[in-house]
């Protein structure tokens, strides 16, 4: 009886008085908003997944229409237009890695896009970091790659700024520091050079981020060894890009018959 009459005072004094009134209404403001804050909050992680997914097929159509653009501008600046020359050379297909391996020797991924998101054997594997690996065996609706943290990996890879070119290898020792092989000694390099990939194969477009050089060392006019620190957390990778090269099948076949002959 008295928590109700303690009630019924309270309404009376809070109806009858401005003050008292404003002041009720500012508090449960802030306590319904706290509320309904700690709720959205609680829904805006529910919904991660589903932004995250969303922007991942963002940036992957971003990349896509980059691509294009820049093919036009090249075009544009050409005096004799060849019109076979016009379409996309790249494609990228968004994925996400559902299984990753970085602490073994030969390290592979396993992606959740296959066939049928187009994907197949030998295509290259980025992501807004820099290289990931290559697709190696590919089903209806999952991949594997075989990782750069792979030792059975060779990518052709070169200095951001000169053109001299080598292999991305590694020595199976750290899950962070891949080598830099086969560089000529005249590359004159310096620890925190940027690494790229060279655009040499049919795989990896030219100027994907790979690292940075850590250290290196030369003996008898030749590198012993120049190790690269990745721009990838290889134990920490979630959502991906698959690049598909529409003149793949052209170059190589062009390839094998100027062998041939």
């Amino acid at each position: 009886m008295f928590l109700l009459l303690e009630l019924f005072a309270v309404y009376f004094t809070i109806q009858s008085h401005s003050y008292h009134r404003s002041k009720f209404v500012n508090s449960a403001n802030f306590i319904t908003g706290g509320i309904y804050k700690r709720i959205n909050s609680f829904k805006e992680y529910i919904r991660l997944k589903d932004e995250n997914d969303r922007l991942a097929e963002e940036n992957v159509h971003l990349k896509n229409l980059l691509d294009k653009e820049n093919i036009k501008e090249i075009l544009n600046d050409l005096t004799i237009i060849d019109t076979t020359d016009s379409n996309q050379k790249y494609f990228y297909i968004s994925s996400k890695i559902i299984n990753n391996e970085y602490n073994r020797s030969n390290n592979y991924i396993t992606i959740n896009s296959g066939t049928n998101k187009g994907i197949t054997s030998d295509l290259g594997v980025i992501n807004s970091k820099g290289i990931i690996g290559i697709t190696k065996s590919v089903s209806n609706r999952y991949a594997t790659v075989l990782s750069v943290l792979n030792i059975n990996s060779k990518i052709n890879i070169k200095m951001l700024n000169s053109n001299y070119f080598g292999s991305l290898s590694w020595d199976a020792k750290n899950y962070q520091i891949v080598q830099f092989l086969d560089l000529p000694v005249q590359a004159n390099i310096k620890i925190g050079d940027t690494v790229i990939t060279g655009g040499k194969s049919t795989i990896f477009p030219e100027g994907i981020p790979v690292g940075i050089i850590k250290n290196f060392n030369i003996i008898n006019n030749n590198y012993e060894y120049v190790n690269i620190d990745l721009f990838n957390d290889m134990s920490a990778l979630g959502y991906v890009e698959v690049i598909k090269n529409f003149d793949k099948e052209q170059i190589i076949e062009l390839e094998e018959k100027t062998t041939n002959e």
